[in-house]
């Protein structure tokens, strides 16, 4: 078959050129929501908060101790002060200071008027209602002062950013209870195929279980998402290309695996074309050279090849960056880290390769990798034990072991080698 869309003799874009276009194509949702805090998690904030108050509002102790007043303190001197009170956080201390005194405190207790210096338990002895002091107790220890944090109409957090779990404790700190966020993203997917079977049904001759709609539920689980799948689409082309447009219909997003290739029964990138527009279509890259990228009226779409470890590749490189640009989060990389390769890794010049491997910290800085086992597109135990992309240019032919890799981790948490 000739595809008229992309002729066979147009250079495929490397990974690199694929990005730059879903990057230049891509514009972010503008529409928002006010969300609680409570539900807040993982939102994409839209709207910089300020801060309504200073924080802390009162000078607090930020140790456990004795407060006193530094100017009645002659320096270099021991000295004792009548304890005659005690500041709980909660539980102010009611009361004025003269000459001679200090107040029990706690950590989070506001300092009583007069006092400026806590002097922390371990450094006092007690003697009965008297506390014994050293020398040394300066104006401002252990003491914070109020906006030592955030003065009053600060910007609290600037739009827009994924919201952490610290995000969360400094708007519920600044007694802010809802967020205006970017809407959640409407993503449907479906898996394409005669050979897939669902879950649940026996497994007939020549039939496979469909894996990849799990795959891409786990890949697409993120508190931006509202995510729907949409089962299995038989290779038909009439009912492929009237899934795809009532999906484009309901979602900001479909994906699709399977059926992005060449083969007589792959109808995914001619069916785009047909009621949609294709921005690209095969990339320099292995494993997921059939990568269709392209719209149908205003819902992008991604037909990402069938075989697991290319839906694994195709969606962390190329899907989830879409994803986070078009929920208005800020651009950003994946991690790299340089790491010794402890396998012998075959490869052959031309294509951007992302073996599968699992990547160890060796010491602190210093991080190891192996391959997580055969580098077939089709294995998903090999899926299931990597832990990190092991990134080989289109120009290397092979890497010795004992030589330098790049290796993009899945997670910032790392095992022991």
């Amino acid at each position: 078959m000739t595809n008229l869309c992309y002729p066979s003799h147009k250079p495929l874009l490397s990974a690199e050129q694929a990005l730059e276009r879903i990057a230049s194509a891509i514009i972010p949702l503008s529409e928002t929501e006010t969300v609680a805090l409570s539900d807040a998690l993982g939102r994409v904030i839209a709207k910089s908060p300020q801060a309504p108050q200073d924080i802390p509002p009162q000078a607090n102790a930020a140790m456990d101790g004795y407060g006193l007043n530094s100017a009645q303190i002659l320096p270099s001197q021991t000295f004792r002060l009548r304890v005659v009170g005690t500041a709980w956080a909660g539980q102010p201390f009611v009361g004025e200071l003269t000459d001679g005194e200090c107040v029990r405190i706690f950590t989070g207790a506001v300092v009583p008027d007069g006092v400026d210096s806590v002097v922390q338990q371990e450094q006092v002895d007690r003697d009965g209602e008297f506390a014994l002091f050293g020398a040394d107790c300066p104006a401002g220890r252990n003491v914070r002062a109020i906006g030592s944090d955030v003065h009053r109409g600060d910007t609290l957090i600037s739009a827009p950013k994924k919201l952490t779990a610290s995000d969360l404790a400094l708007l519920a700190g600044a007694g802010i209870a809802d967020i205006r966020a970017r809407r959640r993203l409407n993503i449907g997917f479906f898996s394409t195929g005669d050979e897939l079977t669902p879950l649940g049904e026996p497994l007939g001759h020549g039939k496979i279980y469909d894996s990849n709609r799990y795959l891409l539920s786990g890949l697409l689980a993120d508190a931006n998402h509202r995510v729907v799948d949409l089962g299995i689409v038989r290779d038909d082309p009439a009912l492929l290309e009237q899934t795809l447009l009532d999906a484009a219909d309901r979602f900001d997003v479909v994906l699709s695996t399977g059926g992005a290739s060449v083969g007589d029964a792959d109808y995914v990138q001619e069916t785009l074309a047909k009621c949609g527009q294709v921005e690209f279509w095969k990339l320099a890259i292995k494993p997921g050279k059939p990568l269709a990228f392209g719209k149908i009226g205003a819902s992008w779409f991604f037909g990402l090849p069938g075989n697991p470890a290319a839906v694994l590749v195709t969606f962390r490189k190329f899907v989830a960056p879409a994803l986070r640009q078009l929920a208005g989060e800020p651009a950003a990389g994946p991690l790299q880290l340089l790491a010794r390769c402890d396998s012998r890794l075959k490869k052959s010049a031309g294509r951007q390769e992302y073996q599968r491997g699992i990547v160890s910290q060796i010491a602190p800085g210093q991080y190891a990798v192996k391959l997580a086992g055969g580098q077939e597109s089709h294995q998903l135990t090999v899926a299931s034990h990597a832990n990190c992309f092991i990134v080989l240019d289109a120009d290397c032919a092979g890497v010795k072991p004992g030589e330098s890799v790049i290796v993009e981790p899945f997670s910032t948490n790392l095992p022991p080698l």
